[in-house]
């Protein structure tokens, strides 16, 4: 007999540990069943620390023992590749390669290094005889908790195949949405970008010596009101242009801090979400982004409070976050989830409703599967009108901007060519 240390929730939620004298991991897992509890992680007990979470315990090194904190940039991998990653794997475990060899086939045709380091350090845990799920969530700037989640529901389920193949779609339907809409915020970014450096450039380098000529040729006539504006703004340009760099950097500084406090963040958020053009395609995505989490992990045999927990931290919106909290709360209280989504302003009836149904025949997972795939349908038609509205209008605007400061020196070469009004007019040239 041995003694297994464990980790497991509850039905209601709450996290329950204590240790089981049995003969095997397996039986292990059964007792832990038959209480009513969801195992999370169960390890001999000679691999357990106290106070450290459950981590096994790395073998002692002979000599001098040095730890050296690796950089920050080591443990950060693009979500596309990550993606890739999980797709392949997931695709060498059905065809029937065991996991350990399929770790070691990956490692060595990974391209990206910090990927390969990752993958490498996955296959030795695996080797010295951790369970996947305790090898990826040794790593949790790279999987995050609904990768380490759904990879132990696949696990305790002997499904492990089919976990990372739902969830090699799930993040690639993710990686989609995300591009459509990067792509559709990035034309009027760059437009905008352009129109500015061409202003800042016009009325910094030319605009003055424009002012010098007009000077010497006008006498003592007046420049028109228009150009003797443009011509002071320049001049203020000039004066001040180190401290509107310094005000510009400070105010940049100040947002970046208050976006990492709480109050700054649900204000960016709820903003994002109220905008009148791009507002309801961050809500669309919003939308998607949390139906398909959940109806990911509720498929994969998450518990519901679990899931939600889960959705939560991940949902990449405070304001979402903070309503799938309260959704958590009611829920734990025994209440379903549609009255508090119906309640809510980020949730259309319509997702309510599909919800409501998919709760009342117990089909909950594929009725948010389909809002899911829905609101990815929504995602693409209003990534492609937005992209058709916006590009006529940052036309218009670049034309404005850079047409209204040439306009500006053009007026006192009209005034120059036609003369004083009511006076003798200029020379014809």
């Amino acid at each position: 007999m041995s003694n297994y240390a464990y980790v497991a929730v509850d039905p209601r939620g709450s996290e329950r540990r204590g240790t089981l004298d049995v003969a095997d991991q397996s039986e292990a897992l059964r007792r832990i069943k038959e209480m009513g509890l969801f195992p999370t992680k169960v390890l001999a007990a000679r691999h357990s620390k106290r106070d450290t979470g459950w981590m096994p315990s790395k073998p002692a090194r002979r000599g001098l023992n040095v730890e050296l904190p690796l950089p920050q940039f080591r443990s950060r991998v693009k979500a596309s590749h990550l993606a890739v990653f999980t797709r392949q794997l997931a695709t060498l475990v059905e065809a029937g390669m065991p996991l350990l060899r399929s770790l070691r086939v990956l490692h060595e045709q990974a391209e990206s290094r910090t990927l390969k380091h990752v993958i490498g350090e996955l296959a030795s845990s695996v080797e010295s005889g951790d369970s996947f799920t305790e090898a990826v969530a040794a790593h949790p700037k790279v999987f995050n908790r609904l990768y380490v989640n759904m990879v132990r529901a696949g696990e305790i389920g002997g499904a492990l195949e089919v976990t990372l193949q739902r969830l090699a779609e799930f993040m690639e339907k993710a990686q989609r949405i995300k591009g459509k809409v990067k792509a559709a915020m990035f034309y009027p970014g760059a437009v905008i970008t352009v129109a500015v450096g061409i202003m800042v450039l016009l009325l910094l380098y030319v605009v003055p010596r424009f002012k010098l000529v007009f000077q010497g040729l006008g006498g003592d006539r007046p420049l028109p009101a228009f150009s003797r504006f443009v011509f002071g703004l320049s001049e203020v340009f000039l004066r001040h242009a180190g401290y509107g760099l310094v005000v510009l950097g400070v105010l940049a500084v100040a947002v970046a801090l208050g976006l990492r406090t709480q109050f700054g963040r649900w204000g960016f958020d709820r903003c994002k979400l109220s905008l009148p053009a791009i507002g309801p395609l961050f809500r669309k995505v919003a939308i998607s982004r949390f139906a398909r989490t959940l109806g990911t992990l509720i498929s994969n045999g998450v518990p519901i409070l679990q899931a939600l927990t889960i959705v939560k931290e991940t949902a990449g919106n405070v304001v979402v976050g903070s309503l799938v909290g309260r959704v958590h709360e009611n829920v734990k209280q025994g209440e379903p989830m549609a009255p508090t989504l119906k309640e809510s302003r980020v949730f259309p009836p319509m997702v309510a409703g599909m919800v409501d149904v998919g709760e009342q025949t117990g089909a909950l997972p594929e009725m948010l599967m389909k809002v899911a795939d829905n609101y990815d349908d929504e995602v693409d038609r209003a990534t492609v009108a937005l992209t058709s509205l916006l590009e006529p209008i940052m036309i218009v605007f670049l034309a404005v901007v850079v047409g209204s400061i040439v306009i500006a020196m053009f007026l006192p070469i009209i005034q120059l060519m036609q003369g004083e009004p009511g006076g003798e007019q200029g020379p014809n040239f």
